[in-house]
């Protein structure tokens, strides 16, 4: 079997990355293909004529970046699409999608056969990382060490470079950076390269062949990989080719735009050299000559007029104007424009300036002589109707306007030089005065006043063939705070004439343009360039890649990984934000970014750079979530996705990592080429322990020639001319520890634990800053060996003592000390002045490295404590090697904790899986006797839940932050109570016989609770989260395919709202559904209904029995509760109040009626579900007859009925009438409820079929608030009394006798009529056509009033039309006419009572007014009753909320939403036409939208459920429960009706038609 690597990459509804900061990042453990994995939601927003386009080329072929393969976007509501495309070499890849966007929810059809629109996404970047290889084994990037050289330093080839590399190598260094190794320009700077296409020759006379051999002697000689710089964005000013190829540059040609800033430029050079004539100072000496140089610099301002490069020329345009005005050339669009106020006539005027996009030549702001004639005609009249007064006076009225424009114009010339001279004052007192600037001396030719911005050309025969303006071409430089996306020299930016650019004289910036088309011969030559760099190196550094165009450095890039896929690439990349660093590391590849130790000023900044590169914490949970997919689900609670294959059997396994946001990568740097050393910035003893700290971190780090060496100051790369010299590069082999001139001996040391530990990936760092000290200790996340060091870092001031540091504990860990040593650095003025006038060698201060005593280790049984003693001064370090005895076959134990799940957990069923995973509680307290509850965490409070779910409901946070400081982990560091809790709960429930088949899992987990019990402490956290996981997400997928095939396959909200099913239904004791058997039960929801009378409730079980039950596969336990249902079935209603049948409670009116569809709905999906009909139950109560008695009584389950007896029985009470009062009425029953209440009567208006029943006093629907406050007058006065004919019971009626019409005339149902209170009898059909010709004419309210004579409406009460009544015939007229989400329900049981149109614009209205994130608003909110916020505990004066009254008069409740979603996809695909594909599919996208929030919130929550209700917009409601069974189950219900209609047959079509 082979594996293949696969990365999943979820995709937003958007189409964006779903990782945080979208930096998608694969570092490929070896050389095979590794697959990307898109997964998609499958009726995402993307997915209406979606396709996903990838520039991922197939195998064989060549990457090119904007060639883009199409996988088009098959929608399915319950899957995800899944698109799998193998990578088959490293680097950037491109992937966008493109769709039509969704349009909003419309009573209209738009016409189908229109075109479609589509819309692209932002580009998005996968970055696979190289694959290095170094005497033919790989090596990771952290496990680079590479070491930098000036290469004009080293000498000549071979001779003096084979000592130094050598050296280099012996010191444990694998690969080497040389600057550029080309030919220099004038200034003889590494990074002035005169032709990027030759070699040095002083280096290598021999040119080409020398570097060729260069590089195999490097790798085969010693060991060593090679590194260059690439320099792009300029060239040397003396470059040969530029006089040939001047376009290559920006000059006043190429960048017109650039022409005031040249002649600033020139203008401030003349007067440099003319400063003597001019009675200047010419040395400036004082703030006073500068500032009379800076009056002369103003004249000049003055002398070029620069003005005229930012304003009008208003002779000329208004001449122009006047000119188009008399030839009748009128801009007639602009006539429009109104002219009255000078603000008008400046606006009118502005609307035809040309020339305002960028600067350029004087006066190229010009306004179009048609505008200006246009604008005449405005102020005067056309020309030929203006007498010669009035044409005089249009002029002058133009020429005024033009004016006010100029206005605007003077004062962006006042401003902007106003920051030329301040750039000017600034720079030039930092080179003459300042004390830390350069201190540049007298003023002349030699050093001009200013840094010329601009090169120019020498007039010889090749230039003479270009125009004068070809020859001026712009120096490059950078900008501080710039923004590194925009061209400094493009016509977007004016930081040449504003005088911003920090310039570098020596170089002239490169003009790329847009494409090869704008400067051919320089995207040929550089392009020729990088390929061949890539053809000897194995890496490239991107010099000055932030001033780089970008889309210029991705074709180089392309162009060199085409010789080298597996090309290194790091980049000196100041961009001046994160944000804007991972643009460049994602567009261009960027393997790593440099980073520098010596940029920090103190130890505790140094500690933090540390931290940042040092890996993850010790102890860190494993967050990589490989998952082998071997027949799992395709979706895991982690939120991981298999994939399924089709066909033959795929012997490949598939190693699945979700990818994980990760930080760019790091080359992190103890010393540049462009920093100041230790012995400038801090003490020349940190070079020491500098070097020790970067070296101990888990991300590739590097050197530099005279850091080691301990130079005494930064090497000047352009005037130095002096030659390397290092005691490294003498020939001896260089021995590890002490010795003299400079830290080789440690340093080889330290390079090669590092590259040992970055090739075994030891990525787990705890660094830990004291005072002068930093520790590090890193170690191996499975074998837990690592390496410790102490280092005492010399900043100044530090002295010579050991300072303050307290001993190292390390907790069951043992040491070997490597060593210890202490830097000691001669910096007397004698020793650097005689350095430093050395005129052939650069050399370091003369030094030695000191080995050191002065470390104690004191070992008590596994634990070690080290102490600093005697003498450990600043420029000292400590290295020891560490293991952990109790983790010694850690490794094992990694894969011991992860193994054997799956088979442990093979034969528990569901109800074992709700004491597993859930258990909330009162659940607990229930089924212990009070002893045992919930886990409570010191510092963070109870778990929601006892079982796995409630520990992974936290350490799935924990786990994906790595959050070490989290209570949990703190308590498992303090103790091992968690595994014990958790071992306990499992061993006392697995010797019970309920729960008997816990035995397997409990020995399973007590196995591994044992393994990692020896751990140390710190270690506990990792093992147990990792325990915890796996558990959990064996039993998760034990759950899962215990259930049918359409959760099995769906995606993973279908699967999450599936198991709240496991979650809701349990064996309590105190709430079993019959009195004296014990059975599971389920819960209404969470923990507020979780025991005893308060469990199960008749109305909530069966809205959630559908979906939960029916639609999981859960036929068993459905047909239980509907068999338990009927046995208490009294006056022809099950009871909503169940309390194991004991005292059952008969006051809700819909419960019958959802209880009656749940049997239809279990008939037409249980295989031989027809078959319950004939099934018995023994009566609690005794049939037809209305007398209570207690459960001892004789009478009870003395008689027995059939299911088919009961609908019957339920059918005919109701058609006959009843009037009751509530068995045991009054306070020991209801402490609220006012004595009216308890009186029920129920009845059929048989002029309409619809039946009645309720009073002002009681609230018979799930709408049941009672008020309770005395306070506000509310006790007894329920909130929704909801009284006359409800919506949803009409409609589930007419459901129900639709439904034994047809079975009665099948022959499947031996009843087939009822009789009524006058003795008459009624047949099912003619009761259900009565209900059918009255429910349009009596429910529905017209959109005009023109239409009201049709139907039974009370204009004067209507208060919003073209919807559907909530009640018919209530005690208060008004309350019939509110919107509610109610009518749904009727929608999705009994569509054809519904006019579709109608339907379509009711449902479409309510989804503008009602719908919230979640849950529907229970109430319109035009509505003056409408209070959405919930809040059970208030008891104020307020008679509308007071004590919750306003439960259902607001609040957003969620299972309403799974009604109104059913009802919008039916009623949406019915209208469209069954072959419109795209069509249906947006049906199916609209309510994908719907479902976001639901989404968000079960992923969110604690209870891994749907909450009961919100408050207003989806706001917490803090009385809410927080998982509720009808909320999850009604989604449920929506995936059902949704696999119905997308089976795509004649089966799924007739599902959506209705009769008419």
């Amino acid at each position: 079997m082979v594996s293949n690597e696969v990365h999943l990459l979820p995709l937003n509804d958007d189409g964006s990355p779903d990782v945080a900061g979208q930096y998608v990042y694969i570092a490929p453990k070896t050389h095979d293909p590794v697959t990307i994995r898109f997964t998609i939601e499958g009726t995402s927003s993307i997915c209406r004529h979606g396709s996903l386009w990838v520039n991922i080329p197939e195998k064989g072929h060549e990457f090119q970046r904007h060639k883009f393969r199409e996988f088009p976007l098959v929608p399915n509501f319950s899957r995800d699409i899944q698109i799998s495309i193998p990578i088959y070499q490293p680097g950037p890849y491109t992937y966008y999608v493109t769709y039509a966007a969704l349009p909003k929810l419309s009573n209209e059809l738009k016409d189908a056969s229109a075109s479609v629109e589509k819309q692209k996404s932002p580009l998005y970047y996968i970055d696979v990382a190289p694959r290095l290889s170094l005497d033919g084994s790989p090596l990771p990037l952290p496990a680079l060490s590479v070491f930098s050289i000036l290469s004009k330093f080293m000498g000549k080839y071979p001779h003096d470079w084979e000592k130094h590399l050598a050296g280099i190598s012996d010191r444990g260094y694998n690969m080497i950076h040389f600057t550029p190794l080309q030919v220099r320009g004038e200034s003889n700077s590494p990074y002035s390269l005169y032709d990027q296409l030759s070699w040095d020759p002083v280096s290598f006379p021999d040119g080409e062949n020398d570097v060729q051999k260069l590089v195999e002697s490097l790798e085969r000689k010693h060991s060593l990989l090679s590194l260059t710089d690439v320099v792009l964005n300029h060239t040397a000013n003396n470059t040969d080719w530029l006089q040939e190829h001047p376009d290559a540059g920006y000059n006043l040609t190429t960048a017109p735009w650039l022409e005031s800033a040249y002649l600033l430029d020139t203008k401030l050079l003349e007067l440099g050299y003319k400063l003597d004539k001019l009675g200047l100072p010419t040395e400036i000496k004082a703030i006073d000559d500068l500032l009379k140089i800076m009056e002369a610099v103003k004249g000049v301002l003055s002398e070029i007029r620069l003005w005229e490069y930012y304003v009008i020329d208003v002779d000329r345009d208004a001449d122009a104007g006047v000119k188009a005005w008399s030839e009748g050339r009128v801009d007639e669009a602009s006539l429009k424009l109104p002219t009255g106020s000078v603000e008008e006539q400046a606006a009118f005027i502005r609307s035809g300036l040309d020339g305002m996009n960028h600067l350029g030549e004087r006066f190229r702001r010009k306004l179009k002589p048609e505008v200006g004639a246009a604008y005449m005609t405005a102020v005067v009249g056309k020309f030929e109707s203006a007498d010669d007064a009035q044409k005089a006076d249009a002029r002058g009225k133009l020429a005024a306007g033009l004016d006010v424009v100029n206005v605007s114009f003077y004062k962006e010339y006042d401003a902007e030089s106003a920051v030329i001279l301040d750039q000017l004052l600034n720079r030039i007192k930092y080179c003459r005065l300042d004390e830390h600037g350069p201190k540049m001396g007298p003023i002349g030719a030699k050093s001009p006043l200013i840094e010329s911005y601009f090169t120019r050309l020498p007039a010889n025969e090749v230039t003479a063939k270009h125009k004068k303006e070809d020859l001026a071409l712009a120096n490059n430089g950078w900008v501080w705070g710039g923004n590194a996306l925009v061209d400094n020299a493009g016509p977007d930016s004016r930081v040449y004439l504003r005088r911003e650019v920090i310039v570098w004289g020596d170089c002239v910036k490169l003009r790329y343009g847009k494409s090869p088309e704008d400067s051919p011969f320089l995207w040929d030559h550089m392009t020729k360039y990088a390929r061949t760099m890539a053809k000897y190196f194995a890496g490239f550094r991107i010099d000055n890649c932030h001033s780089t165009p970008i889309h210029v450095a991705e074709h180089i890039l392309d162009e060199a990984r085409r010789i080298r896929p597996d090309l290194y690439v790091v980049a000196e990349l100041f961009s001046g934000s994160e944000e804007m660093d991972y643009v460049f590391v994602k567009r261009l590849g960027l393997s790593s970014l440099i980073r520098e130790a010596m940029q920090a000023w103190s130890t505790g900044e140094l500690s933090r750079l540390v931290h940042r590169h040092g890996g993850r914490p010790i102890g860190s949970f494993e967050v990589d979530e490989i998952s082998r997919n071997e027949n799992r689900s395709p979706t895991s609670p982690t939120g991981q996705n298999g994939s399924s294959h089709n066909g033959e059997p795929d012997l490949t396994r598939e190693i699945i990592r979700r990818i994980k946001p990760v930080p760019v990568q790091a080359l992190f740097m103890d010393c540049t080429h462009d920093n100041e050393t230790p012995a400038q910035k801090r003490d020349a003893r940190d070079t020491l322990p500098n070097a020790a700290l970067v070296n101990m971190c888990a991300s590739a780090t590097g050197s530099v020639m005279g850091y080691d060496e301990i130079y005494p100051k930064l090497v000047d790369l352009v005037s130095e001319t002096r030659q390397y010299q290092s005691e490294s590069s003498s020939g001896k082999e260089i021995k590890i520890g002490g010795g003299k001139n400079g830290i080789g001996g440690v340093k080889k040391l330290l390079n090669q634990i590092h590259t040992l530990m970055g090739q075994d990936e030891y990525d787990e760092t705890f660094i830990h800053h004291e005072d002068q000290y930093v520790t590090v200790h890193r170690v191996h996340p499975e074998s837990r060996k690592g390496y410790f060091l102490i280092a005492h870092t010399a900043f100044p001031g530090y002295g010579n003592g050991n300072g303050d540091f307290n001993p190292v504990h390390l907790a069951g860990t043992k040491v070997r000390h490597l060593g210890s040593w202490m830097l000691e650095v001669d910096t007397s003025e004698e020793a650097k002045k005689e350095v430093l006038e050395d005129k052939k060698w650069l050399r370091g201060l003369p030094s030695r490295v000191v080995d050191l005593p002065g470390v104690r280790i004191d070992v008590k049984g596994d634990d070690t404590t080290i102490t600093v003693r005697d003498k450990f001064p600043p420029g000292s370090i400590a290295l020891f090697e560490t293991w952990i005895p109790a983790a010694e076959h850690s490794a094992g134990l990694d894969t011991f904790v992860t193994s054997g799940a799956k088979e442990a957990f093979a034969d528990l069923d569901l109800i074992d899986l709700n004491f597993l995973l859930y258990r909330c509680e009162a659940e607990e307290r229930d089924a212990s006797g009070g002893e045992d509850g919930v886990y409570d965490i010191p510092g963070h409070g109870k778990l929601v839940f006892a079982g796995l779910q409630g520990w992974w409901s936290i350490l799935k946070n924990v786990i994906r932050d790595n959050n070490l400081a989290h209570p949990l982990c703190q308590n498992l560091r303090d103790g091992q109570w968690a595994l014990d809790y958790t071992i306990g709960r499992l061993e006392r429930a697995s010797k019970s016989k309920l729960y008997s088949r816990l035995e397997k899992p409990t020995a399973w987990l007590k196995e591994r609770f044992d393994a990692i019990r020896k751990i140390p402490s710190f270690l506990l956290p990792r093992y147990f989260g990792l325990l915890i996981r796996t558990a959990y997400m064996a039993a998760w997928e034990r759950g899962i395919s215990r259930m049918n095939d359409n959760v099995q396959r769906g995606q993973w909200f279908l699967q999450s709202l599936a198991m709240v099913s496991v979650q809701e239904l349990g064996v309590v004791k105190s709430g079993s559904l019959y009195p004296k058997t014990l059975v599971p039960s389920l819960a209404a929801g969470l923990p507020h209904f979780a025991v005893e009378w308060a469990r199960c409730w008749g109305r909530d079980v069966f809205i959630s029995l559908r979906g939960l039950l029916l639609g999981t596969g859960r036929f068993d336990e459905a047909k239980e509760h509907i068999l338990a249902f009927a046995s208490v079935l009294k006056h022809g209603m099950i009871p909503n109040l169940l309390a194991s049948g004991n005292t059952p409670r008969y006051n809700s009116r819909d419960s019958i009626w959802f209880f009656l569809q749940n049997i239809q709905d279990y008939t037409k999906l249980a295989a031989n579900g027809l078959d319950i009909l004939k099934a018995t139950t023994k009566r609690r109560f005794l049939p037809y007859d209305d007398t209570w008695f207690d459960v001892e009584d004789s009478r009870a389950y003395s008689k027995e009925s059939t299911i088919e007896d009961i609908i019957q029985e339920a059918l005919q009470r109701h058609a006959e009438g009843m009037s009751f009062r509530e068995a045991n009425a009054g306070p020991q029953i209801d402490s609220q409820m006012s004595d009216e209440g308890f009186n029920i009567d129920i009845k059929v208006d048989w002029s309409n079929g619809f039946i009645f029943g309720g009073n002002q006093s009681n609230c018979g629907t799930w709408m049941d608030k009672m008020g309770e406050s005395e306070r506000a007058g509310s006790k007894g006065v329920p909130g929704t009394p909801r009284d006359g004919a409800a919506v949803e019971i009409t409609g589930l009626l007419y459901s129900t006798l639709r439904w034994v019409q047809d079975l009665s005339a099948q022959g499947k149902f031996k009843y087939s009529s009822v009789t009524k209170a006058d003795k008459s009898t009624i047949g099912y059909k003619e009761w259900a056509d009565l209900i059918k010709a009255n429910f349009e004419r009596c429910y529905y309210v017209p959109l005009s009033k023109d239409e009201d004579s049709k139907y039974d409406v009370n204009p004067n009460v209507i208060n919003r039309r073209g919807i559907y009544k909530d009640l018919y015939r209530s005690g208060k007229e008004y309350e019939d006419y509110q919107l509610r989400p109610n009518y749904p329900i009727s929608m999705t049981a009994a569509p054809d009572l519904f006019d579709p149109e109608h339907a379509l614009h009711a449902l479409v209205l309510t989804d503008g007014v009602l719908r919230g994130p979640t849950g529907m608003a229970t109430l319109d909110p035009a509505d003056l009753n409408y209070r959405p916020y919930y809040i059970n505990s208030e008891d104020s004066t307020d008679f509308a909320t007071s004590k919750g009254r306003n439960y259902h008069q607001g609040p957003e409740w969620l299972w309403p939403t799974g009604y109104f979603l059913r009802a919008l996809l039916k009623f949406d695909l019915l209208r469209r036409d069954p072959q419109d594909k795209e069509g249906r599919t947006e049906a199916f996208q609209q309510v994908t939208q719907r479902l976001m929030g639901c989404k968000r919130m079960i992923q969110e929550s604690p209870w891994a459920g749907l909450a009961e209700l919100t408050q207003k917009n989806g706001e917490f409601c803090g009385d809410s429960c927080p998982t509720q069974a009808w909320s999850a189950s009604c989604l449920i219900d929506l995936y059902m009706d949704a696999a119905e209609y997308q089976s795509g047959d004649d089966v799924g079509l007739s599902k959506l038609s209705i009769s008419t």
